[in-house]
């Protein structure tokens, strides 16, 4: 399985779950499992994906979600699991 961590966070706005969900979808990719909360008017969401079935690469998935981000005001940043894991081990 090839594993992504997709970090959303910014102003809280209608439809970012749904626009990073359907461009996921899209490509798809399989979200398996996913957590968000909203601070005051802050949201942050972060989510774990399979990326096996992807009809993209992962630089061009990536890439591409940092652009959705801008659309709709958000800071979107994918890593590689073991990236991730990686850079959060103490």
């Amino acid at each position: 399985m090839s594993k992504v961590i997709i970090t959303v966070v910014g102003k809280d706005t209608v439809g970012i779950i749904a626009k990073v969900c359907t461009y996921l979808a899209e490509k798809h990719v399989n979200i398996l499992d996913i957590s968000q909360t909203i601070v005051q008017e802050y949201f942050n969401m972060m989510m774990i994906a399979d990326m096996d079935q992807a009809t993209g690469s992962f630089d061009e998935i990536s890439t591409e979600l940092d652009k959705v981000g801008e659309e709709i005001g958000v800071k979107i940043k994918c890593q590689r699991e073991e990236i991730f894991t990686k850079m959060h081990r103490i």
